[in-house]
């Protein structure tokens, strides 16, 4: 009896398991923005993750829209074998100062198109912009995006996550912006190492003339029973 409930627990914590892991994966097939290098204030490596999720149908084009409010002064496409790139610059609706250029109009939509094959059914493809210089005081871009197939399906990466709820059923590309990190606790980690080091020294020196002045006194003439001091 006791093996059979044993048996009977693993199997229904590996169902439990197999439901979770189908769940996470279900849930993160989708496009996607990761950066290697992002801070605020510097430039950035963009990178957009397209996964085609058909069995029968190819990924052909991808289209990626950059944010108006926090455009940026200079957008570099990467260039793909396979796969025609376009850029499209538009008028902003209101000048937007970037560093130390004011911009009145930029590069706000990046389009891949196939040229042969596209993204296979079942695979993935990566797409790269280099951007810059990201805004200062944001904790996060959202860069919506469409993404073709090859029977003429397009899905559009657009909704927005609302806090407190569940992830929407086509979350738009979001990028998550860490703050530069300054260089304190590096600069309080010398000091103190400076200090300590140096504290170290005055020991060692104060143990030295210690050894000598023993030294010199043990070396003393020791006087002899009867000799005249």
């Amino acid at each position: 009896m006791p093996r059979r409930f044993a048996l009977r627990a693993a199997a229904i914590g590996a169902a439990s398991a197999l439901v979770v892991i189908g769940a996470a994966s279900s849930a993160s097939a989708h496009v996607s923005v990761s950066s290697p290098d992002a801070k605020p204030g510097g430039y950035a490596k963009l990178v957009f993750r397209v996964p085609t999720e058909s069995d029968d149908t190819s990924t052909t084009k991808l289209v990626v829209s950059l944010p108006t409010d926090h455009p940026f002064a200079h957008v570099g496409a990467q260039v793909k074998d396979g796969w025609k790139v376009e850029k499209k610059e538009t008028e902003l609706p209101a000048a937007v100062k970037v560093g130390d250029v004011t911009l009145t109009k930029a590069i706000t939509m990046v389009t891949w198109t196939a040229t042969a094959g596209g993204i296979p059914a079942n695979d993935f493809d990566e797409f790269a912009l280099s951007v810059g210089k990201l805004p200062e005081g944001v904790d996060s871009l959202s860069f919506p995006a469409e993404q073709t197939y090859s029977d003429g399906e397009v899905v559009k990466w657009a909704d927005v996550a609302k806090d407190g709820a569940d992830e929407p059923e086509h979350p738009a590309p979001v990028l998550k912006l860490t703050a530069a990190v300054t260089p304190v606790a590096a600069t309080t980690s010398t000091d103190s190492s400076d200090t300590v080091a140096r504290w170290l020294g005055v020991g060692g020196l104060v143990v030295g003339l210690l050894g000598l002045a023993f030294g010199l006194r043990s070396r003393r003439p020791v006087a002899v029973a009867g000799e005249k001091q």
